[in-house]
């Protein structure tokens, strides 16, 4: 985790008011792709070379009533679709390059929706070089001759660059040689990866001719990429895992074939406020083919993945930095000044954003939907940062910047603050399908092109004089010839020519100081005369040889005639055969393009099946585990459902016994009062019996109706009279039901039929389960059948009796008068009595016998 303090990052003082600081608005160009298909719907029209226009598509204008209308755009330059590579680099990556020779930072970023070409103009494809090929090639084409020796600069890993001596630089190449296990820089001998080495032709090669040559020249790249707000380095040496997907950088293996993944990298702030990325690995390259080398072994590692809208849609934003050092020569222009103060290091960041896009679109499900979140995340605050930026300027207040809120903004915050050149390349796709996100795209660029950044200012020239290394150049050319020439004249054969000129005499001396010399001029005579014979030697052998060749001339002539016609012949054969050989040769570079075109094809398909493989092992993986977790549970479920099943058998025997013994109590006790009650009873009957039968004389006659709550009380009893007392046979009062009067028999649909001996029946009685007037016009009696349970379980039956009567207002109206409560009893169910031989506490089980009916009637208030 990281913790960042509050506050922003201090700036360089800023120039005060009144001050001349000239500036330039961000360049903004657009580029439109072509069509996949020509019947596929436009909605990007290109009216000039600066301005575009957009046409909503038809079917959106009908269901937005015509709220979207044509819009036109302006930027720096447009790029139609027959543009190609070349022009879009001479016009917008030459001058970047010059200004990075220069000591001039540069900053260039292609932004546009997913699938609208952006990867495409950064990288290009085999003979289509992109901006960063070419970059690279006009570069080194230009700085290729005055390149200081590999570790004479070396970075000092805070963003600043040091100084070796020629020593120190030797010992440390020949350190990294003897060094088996570290990495060695790419050799520029080595072939270059086929995707990449033919992206530029010898014909569009170029160089940049206001190069310093007093200067050394050093270049450094490195390779990273912003994913899900986190930066890692794309030239990290890891091991690459397949079993997690995730991490395409790999990482280093623990234990067990476990891998831990690549570590993200942070931001840190150099000593002049500039904003890099700590422990990112910085490679020296010295020629075009070990920076593509760099480049792609960065470039395989880089996140894509397969979507609706693009089958190598990136996921990340990716960064590819060219830094180029420089340091002045001594005065003789042999060596680098040793003096950091006199290095500058100047940078190129070539950026590839990733393309915004909509889930709705690319029905993207789990990490590709968190991916998208993260990159449209990053794209608006890119947007916040530019509005602000704009606000500020255009207004002039003074807000803060949001340039914290992502990796990307905060990784180029120095360039908006004037320390270079901001380029951007608004890639469009014109199909109507992206018009939506095609106008928001349109409204940034064009806000973007609001806002200046400071113009960078040229170094400092150094004070030593021009033409340093010429001179040393020219001197030292001057003595190889020299030693040449004198190496030439000691060993050449002079010839028998030659032989006779050196053999002639040297001229004596001809002066004459003494009247009586008689010997200079003798010896004069005889050297001329020696002289005068030798040449005419020299004219004899002058005449052969000139004979000689007339001869063979003549000779020569005479065979022309012959040889004519043979030449012609075989200049003819050799035309024929040159025609061949172009038409072979062209048949050979189709075939070649061709085979460049397939084995990049084959390269795309293979990254695709293998992430496909990568995405199957995962998928593999994880439906493996989900089986053995689902067996897990399965085999969990089942011992808990065993252990379940003996504990509710358990339980269910435990309260079995415990149902079985509380009910055994509780019969016990309700027959034990049963008992009591029947002792009572009959006690009292034995009482009642013969206080009857003595004093039924003295007694005044009772009324009718307490003869019959009597007759009835002892109809309820069931214990039977004394021996001693005479048999008491009490008259019944006849049921209301047994008259001649019609009844209206209520009997609800919820009522039970019950299998007993003896049925309440009534004779002449209309059978309803509601009551309705009709019925109870055509009748005299009503009555009610409700059922309900007792206290003992058993089923107890309430016959509500009552008489109708007509109303005033006519209608009918029932008054109760009656209940006679039928209880029905299990014949089977143990009772237990009082025997006469035995104590008033001990009882005996018997059977009481068949079932029976009891019926007890009252007569209840009318009222």
């Amino acid at each position: 985790f990281v913790t960042f303090r509050k506050g922003k990052t201090p700036r360089r003082p800023g120039p005060k008011k009144g001050s001349n600081v000239e500036k330039d608005p961000v360049g903004v160009y657009c580029r439109i792709r072509p069509l996949g298909t020509e019947d596929q719907e436009c909605c990007v029209e290109m009216i000039s070379n600066s301005t575009i226009q957009l046409h909503a598509p038809d079917g959106l204008k009908a269901n937005r009533n015509g709220e979207f209308k044509e819009m036109q755009y302006s930027f720096k330059k447009v790029f139609g679709i027959n543009t190609t590579q070349m022009e879009l680099f001479e016009d917008i990556g030459r001058p970047l390059v010059e200004d990075l020779i220069h000591s001039k930072n540069g900053l260039l970023f292609t932004y546009g929706v997913t699938g609208s070409g952006k990867t495409y103009t950064m990288t290009g494809s085999p003979g289509e070089g992109g901006l960063l090929p070419r970059s690279l090639d006009l570069l080194f084409n230009s700085i290729g001759p005055f390149q200081a020796k590999r570790f004479v600069f070396k970075p000092d890993d805070k963003n600043g660059m040091e100084i070796q001596s020629q020593v120190d630089a030797l010992l440390e190449r020949q350190k990294r040689d003897s060094q088996q296990s570290v990495p060695r820089t790419p050799s520029s001998r080595l072939k270059a990866d086929p995707e990449f080495a033919d992206m530029i032709s010898p014909e569009e090669a170029c160089k940049c001719d206001n190069v310093d040559d007093d200067c050394c020249y050093s270049v450094f790249v490195s390779y990273i990429e912003i994913y899900n707000n986190y930066i890692y380095d794309l030239l990290e040496d890891a091991p690459f895992d397949p079993i997690r997907p995730k991490w395409l950088g790999g990482g280093t293996p623990v234990r067990n074939n476990e891998f831990i993944p690549p570590q993200s990298k942070l931001l840190r702030e150099d000593q002049n406020h500039n904003m890099y990325v700590a422990g990112c690995m910085e490679v020296e390259v010295k020629s075009t083919e070990e920076a593509f080398e760099v480049f792609w072994k960065g470039q395989k590692k880089r996140r894509i993945a397969n979507t609706q809208l693009n089958r190598e849609s990136s996921r990340s934003h990716s960064v590819f930095t060219v830094k180029l050092a420089q340091a002045p020569l001594d005065a003789d222009g042999d060596h680098i000044l040793q003096d950091k103060n006199q290095v500058t290091v100047s940078q190129l960041c070539l950026v590839d954003l990733a393309g915004s896009e909509r889930t709705s679109r690319t029905r993207a499900e789990g990490s590709r939907l968190r991916e998208a979140g993260n990159i449209n995340q990053s794209l608006m605050t890119l947007r916040t940062c530019i509005e602000v930026l704009r606000e500020n300027q255009m207004y002039g207040t003074n807000k803060m910047v949001p340039y914290r809120d992502s990796k990307v903004t905060h990784l180029f915050k120095n360039y908006f603050d004037g320390e270079g050149k901001v380029r951007m390349i608004v890639c469009v796709n014109p199909k109507a399908d992206d018009y939506e996100e095609s106008s928001l795209v349109m409204r940034f660029a064009e806000m973007a092109q609001e806002v200046e950044v400071a113009r960078p200012v040229d170094r400092p020239i150094c004070a030593l004089a021009a033409g340093r290394r010429h001179r040393n150049q020219a001197f030292r050319d001057e003595l190889s010839r020299r030693l040449e020439e004198r190496g030439n004249s000691n060993n050449a054969d002079p010839g028998l020519l030659n032989q006779l000129i050196e053999s002639l005499p040297p001229i004596p001396r001809c002066e004459l100081v003494d009247p009586a010399d008689d010997q200079t001029l003798p010896n004069l005579i005889e050297v001329l005369e020696r002289r005068h014979h030798i040449r005419q030697m020299i004219t004899e052998q002058f005449n052969q040889t000139a004979n000689m060749l007339r001869s063979k001339l003549q000779q020569f002539d005479s065979q022309i005639g012959t040889r004519e016609t043979f030449i012609q012949n075989q200049q003819s054969k050799i035309s024929e055969k040159d025609k061949v050989i172009l038409n072979q040769r062209s048949e050979i570079d189709r075939l070649e393009k061709k085979s460049k075109t397939l084995e990049y094809k084959i390269d795309i398909l293979q990254k695709t099946t293998d992430m496909y493989e990568q995405d199957k092992r995962s998928l593999q993986l994880e439906l493996e585990t989900r089986e053995q977790r689902l067996q897990k549970e399965l085999s969990e479920r089942r011992r808990m459902e065993q252990r379940m099943q003996g504990m509710v058998t358990d339980t269910k025997l435990k309260w079995e016994k415990e149902c079985e013994r509380r009910v055994n109590a509780k019969q016990l006790e309700m027959q034990n009062k049963l008992w009591v009650k029947d002792e009572k009873l009959k006690q009292l009957k034995a009482i009642v019996t013969e206080s009857n039968s003595s004093c039924s004389a003295e007694r005044p006659q009772r009324p009718s109706r307490e003869r019959d709550r009597d007759r009835n009380m002892g109809q309820k009893r069931s214990a039977s009279p004394s021996p001693a007392a005479p048999p008491v046979r009490p008259t019944h009062r006849r049921s209301h039901s047994c008259g001649g009067e019609k009844w209206v028999d209520h009997k609800p649909s919820t009522n039970l039929d019950l299998d007993t001996v003896m049925q309440p029946i009534l004779p002449n009685a209309i059978k309803v389960s509601t009551p309705n007037e009709k019925a109870l016009s055509k009748c005299h009696k009503y009555v009610l059948r409700h059922q309900e349970l007792a206290s003992d379980g058993e089923i107890e039956t309430k016959l509500i009796k009552g008489d109708v009567f007509k109303t005033r207002g006519g209608g009918q109206a029932v008054q109760f008068t009656d209940i006679e409560t039928l209880k029905q009893e299990n014949p089977t169910a143990p009772r237990y009595i009082l025997s006469s031989d035995q104590s008033p506490f001990s009882m005996s089980f018997v059977n009481p016998g068949p079932r029976v009916w009891r019926t007890s009637g009252e007569e209840q208030n009318p009222h």
